[in-house]
């Protein structure tokens, strides 16, 4: 197999080096694996165009499930393996458990080898995408947006009270929520620290342009009321929008549940 295999795709961008060493990978786990290789998903920063010069290879090699068994990741200074039975890619691990933790890093990563006529392309995006069912779950269920209101609103009442160290640590507290608040209102899993920027500025949350949702983390990191209320009349909005496709209202309740406290966001 080459790079000019019809089956075979390589991201734009890459060095010769690279080209040559992800051949070199597909073509070893042919060799090894026939038939039972279902193909090759490159995550990482390789895939996403942030690669440094210390950046290995990221990838996954998607085999049936008797190829799978007992096989475990192999790291090298260039390329880190890791071992994908079809079955593990086709399950869609619950917010908060371990496995959660894994699906953004199939977001917007290339399938290079696709054996199986797109359906790891399909898999691949299912990972790093969020149900209506699974968004409500978050939300709610799981309490990310309570969760985020209250770190907001402790953070506001210290600014009210003149406790500015307190208010500082309760805004930044509230970020990680807000963050699996907004993704999740898109539908998309929240992306890992390193790959945020990139994501919002390639790939935009409807209703939040990148500069403009930057801008309110940063202010918000420093402790900006301002940030916060103006957070939170976007994050409402967004919220019932949300609610208008469910045949009962879900998000809003939780928001209307604070009733006079409300007032704090609206000062």
């Amino acid at each position: 197999m080459t790079s000019a295999d019809p089956a075979f795709h390589l991201p734009p961008g890459l060095s010769a080096e690279r080209r040559d060493l992800l051949v070199e990978v597909v073509v070893r786990n042919d060799a090894a694996h026939g038939p039972a290789l279902l193909g090759l998903i490159l995550s990482g920063s390789v895939a996403r165009g942030l690669a440094t010069e210390r950046s290995d290879l990221d990838v996954y090699v998607v085999l049936t499930d008797e190829a799978a068994a007992d096989r475990r990741t192999t790291h090298s200074a260039t390329v880190d393996e890791v071992p994908l039975a079809l079955s593990e890619l086709e399950e869609l691990p619950t917010f908060g458990s371990e496995g959660w933790w894994y699906r953004w890093s199939f977001a917007w990563a290339p399938v290079i080898d696709d054996r199986t006529g797109g359906t790891l392309a399909s898999l691949a995006h299912a990972q790093a995408t969020v149900s209506p069912t699974e968004a409500r779950e978050i939300l709610v269920d799981h309490d990310r947006l309570d969760g985020w209101i209250n770190y907001a609103y402790r953070a506001l009442k210290s600014d009210r009270d003149g406790r500015a160290l307190e208010r500082r640590l309760d805004a930044a507290e509230s970020v990680p929520w807000l963050l699996d608040t907004v993704f999740t209102l898109a539908g998309r899993v929240r992306p890992y620290h390193k790959y945020l920027p990139w994501e919002l500025e390639h790939h935009p949350l409807p209703g939040w342009p990148a500069e403009e949702l930057l801008g309110l983390l940063r202010r918000t990191l420093d402790g900006d009321p301002s940030a916060i209320r103006e957070t939170f009349d976007r994050v409402e909005a967004a919220c019932r929008a949300f609610d208008r496709s469910l045949a009962e209202p879900a998000l809003a309740p939780v928001i209307d549940d604070w009733g006079s406290e409300l007032a704090l966001f609206r000062a």
